[in-house]
């Protein structure tokens, strides 16, 4: 757990130096205290610019932070930026140099911890590290610092509350049940993103299992098979899930209750997004003699359920599906990271025509059109990138072809049409980074530690549907008119919320990622055949 100082633990006062201004925000030691007798370890990060401005010395730091401990309980560590802005060093928050420090110093990673602050740049440094961040307002707190923050508290004793629930809702613990679990059958349906953020929860199912079957639509097909822990795909189109819905067919429905008596399954886990009733198909499991379902229910489910899961609104897909996991009672083992991961044995290599590792990946489309790049910003992107010395792939499906090539033109490589899942998979492999809106390649990315550039139109929560536990760097006005619309159409003509993201943010977000240049800029128009 790291968090910030001035604002955060104690009262905001411009550069103190003295230690009898030392005032704790109300219920901050409770707060701690709860946090320590959970087994969490502690790191304070602070810009201290008061230092390199003449207006405290270093000893005068060491007795206000001496005086915080007195008040407030031992930290575990302490990791201080002494530079003043001007410096650009990369440790001064928005920069992910302190809590890359703490991470250290307390012996874990920057995607194991979470980061509780009071402004923007406090949310930028644990995002571009990889850490999750939680935002406790003041009045010093920018309404649009609110809006981009991927979790918001009222107040400190309200984040550590919601963190310590986060936690327990991962590590549930198991109903009693029986010691052998044989064949399980876990379904998530929809598109390839969405598999792909269930994959820690079907990995945890398959750490307790003999056999997991995965049954999934035709567009999460490609996803399915790079998930660790998948025995057996089901491919079948649900009309109650898949978009646009196929017809009910009577025939059909019967069809695939008996291919799902078929499995043998002893146990079924229905995962689902936030919006979706597992309802549907709790009722042919059950008709297919399956004795045991689990799944998150917000409708009374009857009969239907044996485990009904409840999860609040807000919390990472991921995470959602790991709490499912662990109340069917299958916790994610001790060893296994709760992040996404692929089963990086099953990636064709990237095309030839990609290059060296190190480029850069713009992927502008997406299924749904809110959440595409503009391609008249990912044009500029790709120009201004290019200056730079990045070499640019644009990638894209088969009918983004056109778009992929428009954009390329500005000087990138043109990978359109070129590479099915399994092979973009490999292409951001060997990326620097990803520039990638809300859609499916940016949960790739984060399965594959590779940095997100983030244009995420903000239709959808950024904290629930974000790239998970992986550097990123969130650009686009997260307070725009179609702010948790779920349009899946662009309801404000222009697409301001991404339209008005100047190209030289790009830039400055690779920067702070630590993403150099890797190749002289590449000869504009280099399109591949």
């Amino acid at each position: 757990m790291l968090l910030d100082r001035d604002g955060t633990l104690v009262e905001d006062v411009p550069y103190n130096g003295d230690p009898e201004k030392v005032r704790p925000v109300p219920g901050a030691r409770e707060a701690l205290d709860r946090l320590r007798a959970a087994g969490l370890r502690l790191a304070v990060v602070t810009n201290q610019s008061g230092l390199a401005r003449g207006c405290f010395t270093a000893e005068d730091m060491r007795r206000v932070h001496a005086r915080v401990e007195e008040l407030l309980g031992p930290f575990d560590h302490w990791a201080i930026c002494p530079h003043a802005e001007a410096d650009r060093c990369a440790c001064r928050k928005p920069a992910p140099g302190l809590v890359h420090d703490a991470a250290r110093a307390l012996g874990t990673v920057p995607t194991r911890c979470v980061l509780i602050g009071d402004i923007g740049a406090d949310m930028s440094a644990a995002a571009a590290a990889g850490a999750a961040g939680v935002l406790v307002p003041t009045p010093a707190t920018r309404a649009a610092e609110v809006a981009a923050a991927p979790t918001v508290a009222a107040d400190l004793p309200d984040a550590v509350d919601t963190v310590l629930a986060r936690m327990r809702l991962v590590a549930a613990p198991a109903p009693a049940r029986r010691a052998a679990r044989g064949t399980v059958l876990v379904v998530r349906s929809d598109a390839a993103g969405d598999v792909l953020v269930t994959g820690p929860g079907i990995r945890a199912v398959a750490a307790g299992a003999d056999r997991v079957v995965l049954l999934c639509g035709p567009r999460g097909r490609a996803a399915a098979e790079l998930l660790p822990g998948v025995d057996e795909i089901i491919e079948w189109p649900l009309p109650w899930i898949d978009a646009p819905a196929p017809p009910v067919d009577p025939d059909a429905i019967q069809a695939l209750t008996a291919r799902l008596a078929a499995v043998g399954a002893d146990d079924a886990v229905i995962f689902t997004s936030f919006h979706q009733s597992p309802l549907p198909l709790a009722l042919l499991l059950r008709l297919a003699g399956i004795a045991h379902i689990s799944a998150i229910s917000d409708d009374y489910p009857g009969a239907l359920l044996d485990v009904r899961h409840r999860v609040p609104a807000g919390v990472p897909e991921p995470e959602r599906a790991l709490s499912l996991a662990a109340a069917a009672g299958y916790p994610l083992p001790p060893d296994d990271q709760p992040g996404l991961r692929l089963r990086t044995d099953r990636l064709p290599p990237a095309p030839a025509a990609a290059g060296p590792p190190g480029y850069v990946v713009l992927h502008p489309g997406s299924s749904v059109e809110t959440r595409a790049c503009p391609v008249e910003l990912a044009t500029r992107v790709v120009r201004v990138l290019g200056a730079a010395g990045h070499r640019v792939l644009v990638t894209g499906g088969p009918d983004e072809r056109e778009l992929t090539a428009r954009v390329a033109a500005a000087g990138g490589v043109d990978l359109g049409g070129r590479t099915g899942l399994g092979e973009l998979a490999g292409v951001i492999a060997g990326a620097g980074a990803l520039v990638v809106g809300n859609t499916g390649p940016a949960h790739l990315a984060a399965a594959l530690g590779v940095p997100v550039v983030s244009l995420f139109a903000p239709t959808v929560p950024f904290g629930q549907w974000g790239p998970y536990r992986v550097p990123t760097v969130r650009l686009g006005d997260a307070a725009a008119p179609c702010r948790d619309t779920r349009a899946t159409a662009c309801p404000v003509p222009g697409h301001p919320c991404l339209s008005a993201v100047e190209p030289g943010r790009v830039l400055e977000a690779l920067r702070l990622l630590g993403v150099p240049a890797a190749v002289p800029a590449p000869v504009p128009g280099g399109v591949v055949g």
